[in-house]
């Protein structure tokens, strides 16, 4: 991870919004004069200055050296402290043409803006004191979410719910703390003697164990899982792929061979984001070309967090299908009987799906297969909070190691000043969670990760 320099001292300048054309463009900027820097080259300049926090001003921009106009824009002003990054920051609503908006960035660099580090806005709204560390790793996650639940997820931790679940986690630590160092800072027959509650800390580590438990859910739904089509030729694989997909992406035809190397495409299962792979059918053949597409297709398959196993209903399962479903017995493989709506009659062997790739009969218990599989028995509600960062969970299987540590001590009567030690490992490892206690290098390697223009 390469590091970043960042100079707090300096006004900053970034491109918001996507690099392209558009019908606007964002340009933020944030810093120490960076409204008198502006209002030095904006056409209505008094105004500008004289603009109160969450104000619009319309005016043009121009070139402080030739006084031509750059463009025509509105320009948004925050006062600190009330603003994204606590610092005076002016948003700049500009035409989204490519050419236009490197003059803009050009224009403010002349007049002493330099260019934002990737997540150097954020960061210093984490400096500023406006959000947590959780609240700030959840921006980036909201920019990333690659579907709506992961997003939604993202937008409760951007809330505080991870932030106020550590602090009542951490309130409840400190007040068993502040007994402990009374105890040690007070001679045996000045203070009454006390003793830490066991059931209480355990109370506590299994609240601190479900939380970090929630990264698998968080982690499926911020990047997703894969999933390979498989199964003979014919079965309806390129079908199913389509239907998931909703377009005819893949080839669909009854001659054997069709599909001879994988195509994959980004789905949404139930809010989870799927890689999706159309693989190559399974059958014994001479084709060199065919050969090489079920070399991969296998490959594939093995890597897949979750494989679909499509029978076609006409033909039954033959000895090939018995082989591949013997060799797979590892709970990642769905059983699917395809073609239902043509063999309706005939019964569905136990284990498997019914289906029709082709009217879509059956997708949705599919799908809710799909959803049980990738979660496994893992339940996700809406209100509570989830994590997605291995940070977090780190730093939360750290606090409950000490937290064991504890109950260890208690069971074995060890003095109270080593559990004193233990309990400040402890708070220490939420601190780390919430930003309270941190260093440079962690925060140079988790903001250098964002996008510039957050």
């Amino acid at each position: 991870m390469e590091n970043v320099d960042y100079n707090f001292d300096e006004p900053i300048a970034a491109l918001a919004t996507p690099w392209g054309q558009s019908a606007l463009a964002v340009i933020r900027t944030s810093g120490t004069g960076c409204i008198e820097k502006i209002a030095g080259i904006f056409s209505n300049r008094e105004n500008l200055l004289r603009a109160p926090g969450y104000t619009l001003v319309h005016g043009n921009l121009f070139d402080p050296q030739t006084r031509e106009s750059v463009d025509e824009l509105i320009a948004a002003v925050y006062r600190a402290p009330r603003s994204y990054t606590g610092e005076d920051s002016v948003e700049l609503f500009a035409h989204g043409s490519l050419p236009g908006i490197q003059r803009i960035l050009e224009v403010l660099f002349k007049v002493g803006f330099r260019q934002a580090e990737p997540g150097e806005f954020t960061l210093r709204a984490f400096l500023n004191r406006k959000m947590d560390l959780t609240r700030a790793e959840a921006v980036n996650e909201i920019v990333t979410a690659k579907s709506y639940q992961a997003q939604s997820m993202a937008l409760n931790r951007l809330s505080g719910a991870v932030e106020s679940r550590i602090n009542r986690i951490k309130g409840k630590l400190i007040e068993i703390m502040s007994m402990i160092e009374l105890q040690l800072d007070y001679p045996e027959d000045e203070a009454e003697s006390i003793s830490i509650d066991k059931e209480e800390i355990l109370k506590i580590g299994e609240d601190i164990k479900k939380l970090a438990e929630t990264y698998k859910i968080g982690r499926i739904f911020q990047e997703g899982i894969s999933i390979a089509i498989t199964g003979k030729t014919n079965s309806g694989k390129s079908s199913l792929f389509n239907l998931f997909l909703k377009e005819d992406r893949a080839i669909v035809s009854e001659v054997h061979g069709t599909t001879r190397d994988y195509i994959e495409s980004w789905v949404t299962v139930k809010g989870i984001p799927i890689r999706l792979y159309d693989t190559a059918g399974l059958r014994n053949t001479d084709n060199f070309i065919e050969m090489e597409g079920i070399r991969r297709t296998q490959r594939i398959v093995e890597n897949a967090n979750i494989v679909l196993y499509l029978v076609d209903g006409i033909e039954g399962i033959t000895p090939e299908d018995e082989h591949f479903l013997i060799s797979n017995k590892n709970g990642r493989c769905v059983l699917i009987w395809n073609k239902i709506d043509i063999v309706s009659d005939k019964k569905v062997p136990h284990g498997f799906i019914p289906l029709s790739a082709r009217t879509g009969e059956g997708l949705h218990t599919l799908e809710s297969e799909i959803f049980r599989r990738a979660l496994g028995e893992a339940a996700i509600s809406s209100s509570k909070p989830v994590i997605d960062s291995i940070r977090q969970k780190n730093l939360l299987e750290k606090c409950l190691h000490s937290l064991e540590n504890i109950i260890q001590g208690i069971e074995n009567n060890v003095p109270l000043d080593v559990a004193a030690v233990d309990m400040r490992e402890a708070l220490d490892a939420l601190g780390e969670i919430t930003g309270e206690v941190t260093s440079t290098d962690i925060l140079n390697s988790m903001f250098s990760r964002f996008c510039v223009g957050k």
